[in-house]
C-alpha cells in the first residue's frame, strides 16, 4: 500500500491507471463495494487528466499559429502570454502526472487541426490572412519540443524545426 501511495504523490495519471485496473481485478472478492463504479469514477480522475493535457496542446498550438500567421502587432503580446500561462499550465500538469509526457507527441499531432481550424477562426473574424496557418499545416505543424518549450515562431532560434 505504501507503493501505490507513493506513486499517487509521484504520478497521480499513472496511479488512476493502475488503481481502477487493481479495482477491476478485484471485484469478485467478498466486500460489498461497487467495484466497476468505483474503477469507473478512478478512471474518470485520469481521463481528466488527459483531458486537461489535451486543452492546454490545443491552447497553445492556436496562439502559436496566430502568432506565425498574424502580420498585426497588437495582439501579439496577448498571445505570447496566453502560451506562457498554457505551458505554466502544462509543467504542473506533467510534475503531477509525468507519465503523460510520453503522450505529448501524440497530443501535438490529434490536436494541431482543431487548434488550426480556431486559429484560421480568430484570424478571419479580424480579415487578417490564414494562409500561414496552412502553411504550417503543410510543413508538418509543430514539434512536441516547440509546444513545451520556451520556442515562439519567428524568434531565429528555431527548436527542432518541423
Amino acid at each position: 500500500m505504501a507503493e501505490s501511495a507513493d506513486l499517487y504523490d509521484r504520478d497521480f495519471f499513472l496511479w488512476t491507471q493502475e488503481q481502477s485496473a487493481a479495482l477491476r481485478r478485484a471485484k469478485d472478492s467478498n466486500l460489498p463495494l461497487d467495484w466497476e463504479n468505483l474503477a469507473e469514477e478512478i478512471e474518470s480522475l485520469g481521463k481528466s487528466q488527459r483531458a486537461e493535457l489535451n486543452s492546454q496542446v490545443r491552447r497553445i498550438l492556436r496562439h502559436l499559429l496566430k502568432l506565425e500567421s498574424s502580420p498585426a502587432s497588437d495582439p501579439r503580446a496577448g498571445w505570447r502570454a496566453t502560451i506562457l500561462d498554457a505551458r505554466t499550465e502544462l509543467e504542473d500538469l506533467l510534475e503531477n502526472s509525468p507519465s503523460l509526457r510520453r503522450e505529448i507527441d501524440r497530443t501535438v499531432r490529434k490536436q494541431l487541426h482543431a487548434a488550426a481550424k480556431l486559429a484560421t477562426a480568430d484570424l478571419e473574424q479580424h480579415q487578417e490572412p490564414t494562409g500561414g496557418v496552412q502553411a504550417r499545416l503543410d510543413r508538418g505543424g509543430f514539434t512536441a519540443q516547440q509546444v513545451i518549450e520556451d520556442w515562439f515562431p519567428g524568434t531565429g532560434h528555431d527548436v527542432a524545426s518541423a
